[in-house]
C-alpha cells in the first residue's frame, strides 16, 4: 500500500515523516539538508510507493503568508513537476516546532538531544503529518 509523506520544508533543513503503509500512524523519517533533498526524494520515491506528499505550510497566526510560504509555494510546484503522479497537498504547520520541544521534554529526550535542530524538524514532520491524517478522517 502506498504511502504519505510529510516534509517540514526549511531553508537549511527539512523533516521527513511519513505514514505507516495503512495510513495511521505517522513515523519521523529523516533530516537531511534542503541541498540535498530533490535527491534523497528521488532515491525515496523509487523504493517507497507513494501516493501523496503533505508540505508543511508556514502561515501566521492570522493564516497570513509568511517570509517562507512563497518558498514552499514555489517548492511545491518543484514536486508536482518532478513527481507529476503524486499528490501534493498544503497543511498548516504553526506552531509545530513548539509542539515538537514539548513532546521532546514530555518523552523525557535529554537537553542535550533536544537542542538537535534536526531533531525539531523530524518531529515537526510527524506533526504535520498526523494532524494531515486526522483532518482526513473527519
Amino acid at each position: 500500500m502506498p504511502r504519505v509523506l510529510a516534509i517540514d520544508y526549511g531553508k537549511k533543513r527539512t523533516g521527513l515523516a511519513v505514514t505507516d503503509p495503512l495510513k495511521i500512524i505517522a513515523t519521523a523519517l529523516e533530516t537531511v539538508l534542503t541541498v540535498n533533498l530533490m535527491s534523497y526524494l528521488e532515491d525515496y520515491f523509487k523504493k517507497e510507493e507513494t501516493e501523496a506528499i503533505v508540505l508543511g505550510l508556514p502561515v501566521d497566526l492570522n493564516s497570513n503568508d509568511t517570509d517562507s510560504t512563497a518558498e514552499v509555494k514555489q517548492f511545491a510546484e518543484i514536486l508536482k513537476l518532478k513527481f507529476p503522479a503524486i499528490k501534493v497537498h498544503f497543511h498548516d504547520e504553526r506552531f509545530t516546532s513548539k509542539m515538537a520541544v514539548r513532546s521532546m521534554i514530555d518523552s523525557g529526550m535529554k537537553k542535550k538531544d533536544r537542542q538537535v535542530k534536526g531533531n525539531i524538524d523530524k518531529i515537526s514532520a510527524v506533526i504535520i503529518l498526523q494532524s494531515f491524517l486526522e483532518s482526513q478522517r473527519f
